[in-house]
């Protein structure tokens, strides 16, 4: 066995480890309509703006992360919008029911009847200190402002 051969399969086996690490992960919430929203008319064409906004989320079916469920947080993000359509990104703060903070940022692209995109784990406090994933999520805008959100994904936390 070369050690080429060895070092190649080496990385395979800490690939595959590392894939066998990832914990599914799926989840609904309902945000309020943003408790602080400032949009600025961009005078390039009609219909472009940009915005930013800051709202309260509660899940109504927790995801569980290391056997710890997520109870709310606070969702702050901005988006850059062309005739109600565009792009967005921003961060999440989710409270979970142990008192630990496990951080996300998302990015996606906005419609008038939502937004969809992509997320990922940038760490935590306490227990979910080094938390890492991703995945997606969808959400569908009410009329009053408010929203629902379906999130999927994947987590990993460092061994300890």
């Amino acid at each position: 066995m070369t050690l080429r051969t060895m070092f190649a399969g080496l990385c395979l086996l800490s690939l595959t480890t590392l894939a066998a690490a990832q914990d599914k992960i799926s989840g609904s919430a309902q945000c309020g309509k943003p408790d602080v929203q400032q949009q600025v008319d961009v005078s390039d064409h009609p219909g472009h703006s940009i915005s930013i906004m800051q709202m309260k989320c509660t899940w109504t079916k927790p995801m569980e992360v290391a056997g710890v469920q997520d109870k709310d947080g606070t969702d702050s993000g901005m988006a850059d919008l062309h005739a109600g359509a565009g792009t967005s990104h921003g961060y999440y703060v989710d409270n979970m029911a142990n008192g630990d903070k496990a951080y996300v940022h998302w990015q996606g692209k906005e419609s008038k009847d939502g937004s969809e995109g992509k997320w990922t784990y940038t760490g935590g406090t306490g227990k979910f200190k080094g938390l890492k994933g991703g995945g997606t999520y969808k959400s569908k805008r009410a009329q009053d402002g408010s929203s629902t959100v379906d999130v999927d994904g994947e987590y990993s936390l460092p061994k300890s």
